[in-house]
């Protein structure tokens, strides 16, 4: 058991190490530079214009999920399931292709909802139709499925990726393309992306209870191979208008929080007036060697500790909680502050 595990954290650290990006933040124009996937970022700036298409629509999850979220008020067009394309699904089109669902009106959003084993063809096929964002809620792809799909993604400029295993993405009372029980949300300044999915929830419980809803909520989840991170969560927050705060939140596993450490440094140090960000690590009590809850959650002799990525948040300038359910009172204090 000690021997997989230590050769799946190699092939995944190997992975981190191909597919890592600048941890500088800048606000000079790019345009000079040749395009590459972070100039994906924008993307994730949904609203209420945003259409949505399903992959797996016709299954009984997609189906499920895609009658709350139309309840919701999200823009969904159509959706694919190959074999029942020319057939209607809630009142909606089906396609056989992700490219044949993009000729009529091209969707701004693919929500995947496909088994694991087809997941990683599903988003690939997504991405060769250039749909610009693609959520994928599924646990357990393959790691090596998901090495695939990263190699694609940072060969392109046109997709974006949220997701595998992740809750989604969601603009309050604008548009839900995932898994998150709407209904505690509320449209406000606040921007929040975390690994965790339940303490994101905690998070946006907090923030709604005191007042300041959210902006945009990004779950990047769990998965050892995200296609977004914690650190491109916060640089859409630093330039998003509407956000006038970040909560970001991190767990054991990987070393997405000290990228982000390393970037919420650098934005302090260079904007004049930076907005506040709260974050929290859960996971500090965690036993090495042990999953917790998902394959991403899992601290190896090689991981730095919760403690440690905690530490590195405070020193970078985020104020670090104990508990999500502080997050609301605190950023509430620090934006009277400022």
């Amino acid at each position: 058991m000690a021997r997989r595990w230590l050769l799946r954290a190699n092939v995944v650290r190997a992975g981190h190490f191909a597919l890592r990006q600048s941890r500088q933040y800048s606000s000079s124009p790019t345009h000079t530079q040749p395009k590459s996937y972070d100039s994906t970022l924008s993307h994730l700036r949904i609203d209420g214009n945003t259409r949505v298409i399903y992959q797996g629509f016709t299954g009984k999850a997609a189906t499920l999920n895609a009658q709350d979220t139309i309840a919701y008020g999200t823009k969904v067009v159509g959706g694919v399931s190959p074999g029942k394309g020319g057939q209607t699904h809630l009142d909606l089109p089906v396609f056989n292709s992700v490219r044949e669902a993009s000729k009529p009106q091209p969707p701004h959003v693919s929500s995947v909802f496909v088994p694991a084993a087809f997941a990683a063809k599903a988003i690939l096929e997504a991405i060769e139709a250039e749909v610009p964002l693609v959520v994928s809620v599924a646990e357990h792809i393959p790691v090596h499925d998901m090495l695939r799909v990263q190699e694609v993604l940072r060969t392109q400029s046109k997709t974006r990726l949220v997701g595998p295993n992740c809750p989604g993405i969601i603009a309050p009372f604008q548009c839900r393309v995932g898994i998150m029980p709407y209904r505690q949300y509320t449209k406000g300044c606040i921007g929040i992306v975390s690994k965790s999915v339940t303490l994101s929830y905690e998070a946006v419980g907090a923030t709604t209870n005191v007042g300041l809803g959210q902006s945009i909520v990004v779950g990047m989840g769990g998965d050892l191979l995200p296609g977004t991170t914690l650190a491109d969560g916060l640089r859409l927050f630093f330039d998003h208008v509407e956000t006038e705060g970040i909560i970001v939140i991190g767990e054991i596993g990987g070393e997405a929080e000290l990228e982000a450490a390393d970037l919420i440094q650098s934005y302090r140090a260079s904007v004049p007036n930076p907005k506040p960000i709260v974050a929290m690590v859960a996971g500090r009590t965690a036993p090495r060697g042990k999953t917790m809850g998902h394959a991403g959650a899992h601290l190896s002799p090689a991981d730095v500790s919760a403690e440690f990525k905690a530490n590195a948040l405070e020193k970078a300038g985020a104020v670090v909680v104990p508990h999500p359910g502080m997050m609301g009172e605190v950023m509430q204090k620090l934006l009277r502050q400022g």
